[in-house]
């Protein structure tokens, strides 16, 4: 390539960048200025305006780590691509806790939390914000940007009418603190907005969250919520995604930007120990329409080792996975920890199921399931961690969590 071709690019790519923040700042002032006298129109539609809370789903939030000794310490260490790999093995590989039901770290030392900057918006909008991934325009970790965006040009003011939920997607979706975090988005949001019912838009497994709470803070969900939008929620589980993320892991980048962001493998390290994905496997009472099952090609040693195809229904996927995992383990600060299948965390995820299934929609909330049918989720759309590719042979073929019409419904 010519040097004046190269020049070209690079400076057509800058004044994109350029752009896009000047685009940002203007939107900004438009927000400050509504803050100020408004037109007699403006006026009666923001008094008219009802308030919205984004909700994430797997891996669309923010998660900062922090040390109790070093209370100046504070590191982004999801979503990163610069070292991501390294600060994701030291700050996010975890144990589960069988007493708490929760995910603790490694590090003894070590809290995650997630930033709950700009009204809860940071944590849900560009997953890495800093400047390395803005100048090489990598949307894939463009989570609700675009739809933050979208409504504040539409007149929804930060604070006021437009709220966001980030949190630990590593731990179970009916966890305390993740139940009298929602909650108190929502009080806030009623509040803010002049005691207005909030419009909550899910996504992914945020779905299964909202619903948790939906079962277990019925009358909080009928006081607080207008209306319930989810896209693509997998509330009768995701079966091939999750399947293959216990088996071999799971991949949210693919090609030459793989090399920049956390392995399979070490991905595969965290999930073992996560609730969260074990309450995202099939739902074995669901009338599927096609039974979701898994096809793994193994050795027979009846037969001189011949290679068979063996397929597994969602009932006998468990025997499956422990004998998968049964030697699994990692290193970590030169100490071997055995990760088999977690069947403490099965067991918590089972009584997960339960709670879902006793979720009753109040009267007085509108709900509405946006989902598609054998299609993965673009990267730009909505979370970079909804096109998931499987590897392993699963019926219904799901490239995402939304990629089955029965996980959606209600």
């Amino acid at each position: 390539m010519a040097p004046s071709t190269m020049f070209g690019a690079a400076f057509g790519m800058r004044l994109r960048v350029l752009r896009r923040h000047f685009l940002r700042r203007r939107r900004r002032w438009r927000s400050r200025r509504r803050g100020g006298p408004a037109r007699k129109g403006e006026e009666e539609e923001d008094e008219g305006r009802e308030p919205v809370l984004l909700v994430s789903g797997m891996g669309g939030s923010v998660l900062h780590a922090r040390r109790r000794s070093n209370p100046k310490f504070d590191l982004r260490v999801w979503v990163r691509i610069v070292l991501a790999d390294l600060e994701f093995k030291k700050y996010l590989w975890s144990l589960y806790n069988v007493d708490t039901g929760c995910v603790e770290p490694l590090d003894d030392d070590v809290e995650i939390v997630v930033p709950e900057d700009d009204h809860g918006l940071f944590a849900i909008d560009i997953l890495d914000p800093s400047w390395f991934v803005e100048l090489l325009n990598l949307s894939m970790v463009y989570h609700f940007h675009d739809m933050i965006d979208m409504l504040v040009d539409c007149g929804y003011e930060k604070g006021t009418t437009l709220f966001g939920y980030g949190y630990d997607f590593r731990q179970s979706n009916r966890i305390d603190k993740a139940m009298a975090g929602l909650r108190a988005k929502l009080e806030t949001a009623y509040k803010a907005s002049g005691g207005k019912r909030v419009n909550i838009i899910s996504h992914s497994m945020g779905g299964l969250l909202v619903r948790c709470f939906l079962s277990m803070n019925h009358d909080i969900f009928s006081k607080y919520v207008n209306k319930w939008i989810c896209i693509a929620c997998p509330f009768q589980g995701a079966p091939g995604c999750i399947n293959d993320s216990l088996l071999t892991g799971l991949q949210f980048v693919y090609g030459f930007e793989s090399f920049f962001f956390v392995s399979r493998w070490a991905m595969h390290q965290l999930l073992v120990e996560c609730p969260s994905i074990y309450e995202m496997l099939p739902n074995p009472y669901f009338k599927w329409k096609e039974k979701p099952i898994i096809q793994v090609w193994r050795k027979n040693p009846e037969k001189d080792g011949l290679v068979e195809l063996v397929q597994y229904e969602a009932a006998d996927c468990v025997s499956l996975f422990e004998e998968a995992l049964k030697n699994n383990e990692l290193k970590y600060n030169g100490k071997t920890i055995a990760l088999p299948f977690n069947m403490s965390i099965f067991k918590w995820a089972t009584e997960t199921r339960r709670i879902l299934e006793n979720a009753e929609l109040p009267d007085t909330v509108s709900f509405y399931s946006i989902h598609g049918t054998s299609y993965g989720t673009p990267y730009d759309v909505w979370l970079m961690g909804s096109q998931l590719k499987k590897e392993s042979a699963s019926r219904p073929t799901t490239e995402g969590c939304c990629a089955t019409r029965t996980c959606s419904s209600f």
